[in-house]
């Protein structure tokens, strides 16, 4: 095709953030100097606040520094009461603050001391603090048998207190992590400095040696991982695990290639200094509020990440879901008794869609407020970068279910905005995890699109997105690509007449054939190559998959474009 192509990326450039940091109100006085936020009371302290008012007495110095004490006021929670749930609580995304005195002899030292009572008069004015999160608790212990809570997974900490940053519990000694964490910083640092080598050369240039060179070492690395293990390290692997059972994590070594061992190993230190940075911010306490499983139909399955459930329930660390009308309850007895009179099989709303035993559910955020609501904060066990949980009426939920006997049992849902500015069709998507790697999730993709298409415009999701999303739709995205070039006979070829089709966003067209390597420029012009290797390899894929291929039949749908809010 002819003319110029606007080369996006594919975000609008803006980022979710799952919690605002409160701004603490200091005085003129603490703007001079550099005030501890917390001060721990020690007799030296006590001496030095005594010699510092002696000097004051003999005009040696007109500044007064008065001390900060957290354990002398208590912080209440200002937040708004959310609307109630179905449990008849009202869920708080943050719970209330204690700054209680980790040692009571400190408080006892401030109402003894008269020097420290007229401390505490200097300190009436002054606005109440919440507890720095940074400090730690050392009254809390690593839950792994053995372990004395020092080191951190991620080599960055001194401390842990919870089983993923835990170094025992992943056959690891706290030098060991320090020193995969020394080589992983510098790994990071070499692929900065080639990225910025190659920031000026040619956008759309072949892989250089270098690559390619890369890319045979790991085709070479990981041939042998398949292969199998020595009877002798089975032994051994099935002995550490009768030893040791659940509490540490089975051994790993020569399972796979030491390149995929190594890409698993990046991934948990991310994951627990993510968790790391939202224990610091106050989201989650140091392991112990936070649902580690929850009780969902015939599957126990295991959260990934924190969800502002009510305090009572999120310290409870398991949760039981119903199904069908998504209330969670406290205990088994409770959920057996609630399954007996739940007259739910279904979700509410409008069946939009059915094919065999896959339905699909429109339901709106406004009349059904409290499933949606439910449903958010279901989907916040499992996702990162969620922020919606309580503000569910401008959306529309699509909830996708596989029927049996019994019900419609949720496989996923997606939500979108009534009316979106930016034409996003995707505000939110979620598989659950029993469901996943079995083509649902690029079920829901496609029926986003449809509906898109039945709308007659041309859709995009809503950024950022997350690991596992960004996954799910470059690989729906190029499926769609490599379709179109398929079916296509033509010699000439535009990206406005595939986005017109596809009704998928322009951007995302050209990252994809980028991504692919199907799109250079040459002579003044964009050009898009028909790879044929990759066209043959889809439709090998597509022939084995056969008729066990998931896919969305439009004439399935039955669906109208809802009109106004």
């Amino acid at each position: 095709f002819e003319g110029s192509v606007h080369l996006g990326s594919g975000s609008d450039g803006t980022e979710d953030s799952d919690s605002s940091a409160e701004r603490e109100q200091t005085n003129s006085s603490e703007s001079d100097g550099n005030i501890p936020k917390r001060t721990r009371l020690t007799r030296a302290s006590l001496r030095l606040s005594q010699s510092s008012q002696g000097k004051e007495s003999h005009g040696m110095g007109a500044l007064k520094i008065p001390l900060f004490y957290p354990t002398l006021s208590r912080v209440g929670d200002h937040d708004e009461s959310p609307p109630l749930t179905p449990t008849g609580n009202a869920p708080s995304s943050e719970s209330e603050l204690d700054i209680s005195s980790p040692n009571a002899s400190h408080d006892e030292s401030v109402a003894k001391d008269p020097a420290l009572r007229d401390s505490d008069k200097d300190l009436s004015h002054r606005p109440k603090r919440r507890r720095c999160h940074e400090t730690y608790n050392f009254n809390m212990k690593c839950p792994t048998p053995g372990c004395n809570s020092l080191g951190h997974l991620t080599g960055k900490h001194e401390r842990h207190f919870a089983v993923s940053g835990c170094p025992l519990y992943h056959n690891l000694s706290a030098d060991e992590c320090k020193v995969k964490a020394t080589t992983r910083e510098k790994h990071e640092e070499e692929s900065k400095v080639q990225e910025e080598s190659n920031r000026h050369a040619t956008r759309h240039q072949m892989p250089t040696s270098k690559q390619t060179r890369y890319k045979e070492q790991v085709t070479e690395m990981r041939k042998g991982r398949n292969s199998g293990l020595p009877k002798e390290q089975k032994e051994k692997y099935m002995e550490h695990r009768q030893s040791h059972g659940n509490t540490r994590e089975p051994l790993l070594e020569n399972i796979t290639s030491e390149y995929d061992l190594e890409l698993f190993r990046k991934a948990q230190a991310r994951a627990s200094e993510d968790l790391e940075k939202l224990r610091i911010q106050g989201q989650i306490t140091e392991g112990s509020n936070m649902i580690k499983t929850i009780l969902f139909g015939r599957y126990e399955l295991d959260t990934w990440y924190h969800s502002p459930y009510p305090e009572e329930y999120a310290r409870l660390g398991r949760l039981y879901v119903c199904e069908f009308c998504l209330k969670y309850m406290k205990s088994q007895t409770i959920l057996r008794r609630h399954m007996a009179k739940c007259v739910w099989k279904h979700p509410p709303g409008d069946e939009v869609y059915r094919k065999g035993a896959i339905s699909v559910f429109e339901v709106d955020g406004k009349k059904n407020k409290i499933y949606c609501q439910n449903l958010c904060l279901l989907a916040k066990l499992f996702l990162d970068h969620k922020t919606l949980y309580y503000d569910v009426e401008p959306f529309l939920f699509y909830v996708m279910t596989e029927a049996d006997n019994t019900g419609c049992h949720l496989v996923g849902y997606f939500s979108k905005e009534k009316n979106s500015f930016l034409n996003y069709n995707v505000s939110c998507i979620l598989t659950m995890p029993q469901y996943m790697r079995q083509g649902f999730g690029k079920m829901l993709i496609d029926f986003s699109y449809l509906l898109s298409k039945v709308e007659e415009k041309v859709g995009s999701p809503e950024r950022p997105l997350s690991d596992l999303g960004l996954i799910s739709y470059r690989s729906y995205w190029k499926e769609v690509l490599l379709r179109y070039m398929y079916n296509f006979q033509g010699k000439e070829i535009s990206i406005k007449e595939i986005s017109q089709e596809t009704a998928v966003n322009p951007v995302d067209i050209v990252s994809t054939l980028q991504s692919l390597q199907m799109l250079k420029y040459w002579k003044g012009k964009h050009l898009v190559l028909k790879r044929q290797d990759l066209i043959d390899e889809w439709k090998a894929k597509e022939t084995k998959r056969g008729s066990n291929n998931k896919t969305i039949d439009p004439s399935s749908l039955k669906w109208t474009p809802p009109k106004g809010t």
